[in-house]
């Protein structure tokens, strides 16, 4: 199929076309995630840690349960106490108790989370330019189409 994949792996051929198109998602997800990486250098900040901030960001001022930011993490955290907890160490994110269910814990974005979401979002959405700068719009429909008729089928 392509020199590219062949020249990284210094593999000259692949058993099927449908491994080579696996290993190319892999390889093309960790390209991604280098870029994504390079975003956080120097902030101290995880990607897990952005991606727990965004999603707190966009139920605020609410707030979601554990299991809730777990469903919208794009890694799933194994942890998900413990990333909160050092998130809320920062001051970055607050826990509390869940309105009718008090067992419920919650927790939300801090204005000082909020304000270091809006220094990080810019370098994330700059790393994410690559993908404008190499891609067609079309192509960046297409590839996302794809992406989903990969993993969208798959149960939650």
């Amino acid at each position: 199929m392509g020199d590219a994949i062949r020249k990284r792996l210094l593999q000259s051929k692949f058993p099927s076309p449908h491994v080579e198109a696996g290993l190319n998602v892999l390889l093309a997800s960790q390209h991604l995630r280098e870029y994504w990486d390079r975003a956080f250098e120097g902030i101290d900040l995880t990607g897990a840690q952005y991606n727990v901030l965004r999603i707190l960001n966009g139920a605020h001022p609410k707030g979601y349960a554990r299991f809730e930011i777990s469903r919208r993490m794009i890694d799933r955290a194994p942890d998900m106490t413990r990333l909160l907890d050092r998130l809320i160490d920062r001051g970055l994110v607050e826990r509390f108790r869940g309105g009718d269910d008090a067992r419920k814990s919650m927790a939300r974005i801090t204005a000082k989370g909020r304000a270091l979401l809006v220094r990080v979002n810019p370098l994330v959405a700059g790393q994410m330019d690559m993908i404008k700068e190499r891609l067609t719009v079309a192509e960046q429909k297409n590839l996302s189409r794809l992406c989903e008729k990969i993993y969208g089928g798959d149960p939650d």
